[in-house]
């Protein structure tokens, strides 16, 4: 039986014994942690100890080797991406890959791939991110980098996911944008699109962003989690410091 999502205290998302190799090399090493509804998770660690494959076997964009994923207790280890999508699974690439040529619109009509034809883009997105609305038929390649970053998170909000992932949405942004972001990001977790509570799974670098956000934090070294906590906790608990060695 399903998880029952209006219950904040079942996890959303639940990921066990999870690993992942790229040739002979092990690249995911035995992952296991829950995201709930409602809350922020922070995923931090320095570039190159998976953070972003991880994601990325989340998605199904790469075949999880071993382990087990399971979303609102369907379990989704073998479901292909777009299957993923329409069980409420949502993905913001690092890099945020928009269609360059396509207009704002077209962009946020991408995003609504899995749903009926003739499905209307959620008003709410234009409410998060104003500045779209603005630039509704300016090309994606012709919006500035925080711009298109925000395009990208509505792109994955258009089809109403219940959890969320950014895979480091910070990344060459400016400093007022990047504070719009994290109010965003903050405002779906407490109430989604629609008053209902969201997951949300961030990889993140920029420190002091993920502290701000963060319900529980992860911390990656060379594949595994090697330290987990809540996110009042990571000043006391020394993760500044171990990212900055």
């Amino acid at each position: 039986m399903a998880a029952d999502s209006s219950d904040s205290t079942q996890p959303l998302l639940r990921v066990e014994g999870l690993n992942q190799y790229y040739g002979g090399s092990h690249i995911l090493r035995q992952l296991s942690f829950e995201a709930k509804l409602g809350e922020i998770t922070v995923i931090l660690g320095r570039n190159g100890v998976g953070k972003t494959t991880l994601l990325k076997s989340l998605m199904g964009v790469v075949a999880v080797k071993t382990g087990s994923v399971k979303l609102d207790g369907v379990d989704i280890t073998k479901a292909t991406s777009y299957e993923r999508v329409r069980l409420g699974l949502g993905y913001v690439p690092q890099g945020r890959e928009i269609f360059g040529r396509l207009t704002v619109d077209e962009n946020l009509r991408m995003g609504l791939a899995t749903k009926p034809a003739g499905t209307a883009v959620p008003a709410q997105l234009f409410e998060l991110f104003p500045v779209l609305k603005q630039m509704i038929n300016r090309r994606g390649g012709d919006l500035s980098g925080g711009q298109q970053q925000q395009l990208a998170i509505a792109r994955a909000l258009a089809a109403s996911p219940k959890l969320l992932m950014l895979d480091e949405p910070t990344e060459g942004i400016q400093p007022s944008i990047i504070k719009d972001i994290a109010r965003v990001l903050r405002r779906l977790a407490d109430t989604g699109l629609n008053g209902q509570k969201m997951a949300i799974v961030l990889v993140e670098q920029y420190y002091d962003f993920a502290e701000e956000l963060a319900d529980q934090y992860l911390v990656m070294e060379r594949g595994e989690i090697v330290q987990r906590g809540r996110g009042v906790d990571m000043e006391a608990e020394g993760v500044r410091a171990k990212m900055s060695i």
